[in-house]
């Protein structure tokens, strides 16, 4: 009998211990799957429906994340899980891009000048004051005229093969440094090349370390975007105005030495559209900077995605900003 009871009462432990592991389990799944949850909406910004993601809690410190050319808010979808439950993400799809709307270019001035206006009144229509901007590509003039617009606003910047020097400027911007020469609609067709699907998927798997690792969603997807009606003549408008930014890297630059926002570089070094050249010289004008040089492309969030989410969120705790 006392043995039974011994017995009895050992398998009754086990199985407190069993339910009390469970609930812990449910517990901790519960907490790491809520805030991961990416939501999928639309605002209105003058005039324009504007599609974005977010995710994380609105009351933790907001990272804007901004796309570059040929893709979307969807370069940022692993990144948007990997760090909303310590941070409040936000990205949006240019009028365009993606799948925001897309309006006639005679109705519509596709410039950086106005993608960064759209972008500026997104924030306000979100009514988000502070934030960090995650640049990249395109996505670099449209942040840094946001940033120099409203330096106190932001607090970090994480910059991603996002150019602000001449010296970022190499063999790959030739054609359209003619195109912006010599605007024909002969220099303009020499383009349409980047946007076909064999120049979508070399921009994607060109300088990384495994093309078989790299989703050809991606590609697709974009593609899809870019052959809407009227698209073609929208992605030329936008590398013919490419052109507004040069100028403007000096004012940029300024920028960087009078307020010296604190700034994370994660480059991809293999990107021939916008090499390690034009990460370099950031270190001339940054203090309050950290930087790195990952052996990846242009897409380097496709390819070492964890490695850049783990960089940002301990460089921001770094800053405070968590």
């Amino acid at each position: 009998m006392k043995q039974i009871l011994i017995q009895s009462n050992m398998q009754a432990k086990q199985y407190i211990l069993m339910v009390l592991a469970l609930l812990l389990t449910t517990t901790l799944l519960s907490g790491a799957t809520a805030p991961t949850e990416v939501k999928h909406q639309t605002v209105e910004v003058n005039g324009v429906e504007i599609f974005y993601r977010e995710a994380g809690d609105p009351n933790a410190p907001t990272l804007l994340l901004l796309h570059g050319y040929p893709t979307s808010s969807h370069m940022f979808r692993n990144l948007m899980r990997d760090l909303s439950d310590r941070y409040h993400l936000l990205a949006p799809d240019y009028p365009g891009y993606g799948r925001s709307e897309q309006p006639p270019i005679s109705e519509f001035d596709y410039t950086f000048d106005n993608m960064a206006q759209i972008v500026d009144g997104f924030l306000n229509e979100l009514e988000v004051d502070k934030f960090s901007i995650y640049l990249m590509d395109y996505g670099a003039p449209i942040g840094y005229r946001i940033a120099t617009k409203y330096p106190d606003r932001v607090q970090a910047l994480i910059v991603q093969n996002g150019n602000a020097y001449d010296e970022g400027l190499k063999e790959f911007w030739n054609p359209l440094r003619k195109y912006w020469k010599e605007y024909t609609v002969e220099n303009g067709k020499a383009l349409e090349g980047f946007h076909s699907m064999a120049g979508l998927k070399w921009q994607y798997t060109h300088g990384v370390q495994d093309t078989l690792t790299i989703s050809p969603d991606n590609w697709y997807l974009d593609l899809q975007h870019l052959t809407r009606p009227g698209n073609n003549e929208i992605q030329l408008a936008m590398f013919y105005d490419y052109r507004t930014n040069v100028p403007l890297y000096p004012a940029w630059q300024a920028y960087f030495r009078e307020y010296q926002p604190p700034t994370l570089i994660v480059w991809g070094k293999n990107d021939y559209i916008f090499p390690a050249d034009g990460a370099y010289p950031y270190q001339q004008d940054l203090k309050n900077l950290e930087f790195h040089l990952l052996d990846t492309g242009h897409f380097a969030l496709e390819e070492k995605g964890t490695e850049i989410a783990n960089y940002i969120d301990s460089f921001l705790a770094k800053q405070g900003i968590n």
